[in-house]
């Protein structure tokens, strides 16, 4: 790359010598950016979403530029597996760049342990390993790390030995951007805390962290093909040979897991069409304050995207190749405060992307509806606690599933975030393990409450404090209603 040409669909660098607070902000984003020693491709997509950016461009999807999907391929038709050739050219991806800073943690969130003494990444490490004794496939395990994961993930793999595949790298690092200000777009500073200025791009950065890394070069050149990519806290996003083969028979480049939006999924990115054909993803970040309601009607945006994707990876390339190392991608703008934890320290921008909106950048790319069962991540602790609990099952193959009592409905769980919020007050509250809830079909704790040992709750329960202080529930405790 040159000063003056990004080499990416005609967005222009600018000049040293340009001038105005706008070009400055420019040089001075993208010098930092150099400087911590991105790669081209990864300074070219940031170069690109600070431009528009600047334009005045904010990445918003508006509801009369798309249309609602009404049906989908469905999963549960798939035929069976007749053979395991293309399971033999596969990889698994795990996006493994988070902290867990929600849950008040410093060290990556696949760490958490998530069920019988299990982290999710001993969970996943262990998926793979039973899907390789079952088949006989190569299949290996690549984890996205970020700067902050990788030290402890890769020591935590080490219990792994037999997980590392010959010629293919255990890890690959996310890139990281400045923060903006949001009110001249120069990159923040920050002295209390440096570490505070850079942002993840989002999981949209998959595919030029691929290119930066060497990983999209060295699966290829290993005969590798097709990628099955998931969050590493979904711990229903399992390999599904029958999803692949099918995938692959169809020679589809892209293909999205959906599943049916509820009314707890309003504010997850959904599944749409655009007039003139093709799929495209929305994000609530993508949606202005008049389409609001439109977005989070379930009825009419039918399917919510699980974030676990199939890629065929010569088509990819084929795509980057394209864009000189960067997808077309539309740009997220998040605000946040610089220190995440002070909400008076100044307002920036972080520009992201999201991964699945490649789906509107691969001719044939498709959608595939999936049962709710492969979509169980923990995003709080609320979600961890549900996972813990009798209600999902640890399976031989290592499998986390809900219990077939549950009929394929998980229990919804909400705790107080006053009290339940961070990791190490919520074990407080659960002393002795989570209670039972393979016949709750909803738990909301208010307040401050202490559970006992043996607690069961059936049915929709809410337990309240009473604002009284800490309030605690006996042991053997069944709690039916409020």
């Amino acid at each position: 790359m040159t000063s003056g040409s990004t080499g990416i669909r005609g967005v222009p660098t600018l000049p040293p010598n340009s001038i105005g607070p706008v070009d400055d902000a420019f040089l001075a984003a993208r010098q930092k950016l150099e400087a911590d020693g991105a790669g081209l491709a990864a300074v070219a997509a940031f170069v690109r979403f600070h431009h528009q950016l600047a334009e005045g461009q904010r990445g918003l999807i508006g509801e009369n530029s798309i249309e609602p999907i009404s049906e989908l391929p469905d999963a549960e038709d798939l035929p069976a597996v007749e053979n395991h050739e293309a399971l033999g050219r596969t990889v698994v991806i795990k996006l493994n760049g988070g902290l867990g800073t929600g849950m008040g943690m410093t060290k990556a969130k696949s760490l958490i342990e998530a069920k019988e003494g299990l982290s999710f990444l001993d969970i996943v490490a262990r998926q793979v390993l039973a899907l390789r004794e079952a088949t006989g496939a190569q299949l290996p395990l690549v984890l996205m790390n970020s700067f902050a994961t990788r030290a402890d993930t890769l020591e935590a793999l080490s219990a792994y030995p037999g997980l590392a595949t010959n010629g293919v790298r255990l890890d690959f690092l996310q890139n990281r951007v400045p923060k903006l200000h949001a009110g001249s777009l120069l990159p923040v500073e920050w002295a209390a805390d440096p570490e505070l200025e850079w942002a993840p791009p989002g999981h949209g950065d998959l595919y030029t962290a691929l290119v930066t890394s060497g990983t999209l070069e060295e699966l290829r050149a290993e005969g590798f093909r097709y990628a099955f990519v998931s969050n590493a806290d979904n711990l229903g996003a399992v390999l599904d040979e029958r999803i692949l083969n099918w995938f692959a028979s169809k020679e589809i480049p892209f293909l999205m897991e959906v599943a049916d939006r509820t009314a707890a999924d309003r504010k997850g990115g959904h599944l749409a069409r655009r007039p003139e054909g093709g799929l495209v993803l929305r994000e609530v970040a993508q949606t202005a304050d008049a389409d609001l309601d439109a977005f989070q009607d379930v009825d009419r945006h039918k399917y919510f995207n699980t974030n676990s994707l199939w890629v065929d990876l010569d088509a990819l390339a084929k795509a980057l190749d394209v864009g000189a190392g960067v997808l077309d991608l539309p740009m997220i703008v998040n605000h946040k405060t610089v220190d995440p934890t002070d909400p008076t320290s100044p307002e920036v921008i972080q520009l992201e992307s999201a991964m699945g909106a490649a789906i509107a950048l691969f001719e044939g790319a498709a959608a595939l509806r999936v049962p709710r069962s492969r979509f169980a991540p923990v995003k709080t602790t609320g979600d961890l606690l549900a996972v813990r609990s009798d209600a999902y099952v640890l399976t031989s193959d290592s499998r986390v599933v809900l219990d077939p009592r549950r009929e394929g409905r998980p229990p919804v769980v909400d705790l107080d975030a006053a009290h339940y919020k961070l990791l190490a007050d919520f074990e407080d509250h659960f002393p002795a393990g989570p209670p039972s809830l393979i016949n709750c079909e909803s738990l909301k704790v208010e307040g401050d409450v202490l559970f006992g040992h043996g607690v069961v709750v059936e049915g929709v329960m809410t337990v309240d404090s009473g604002g009284v202080g800490k309030a605690a529930v006996s042991d053997g405790t069944t709690l039916k209603g409020k």
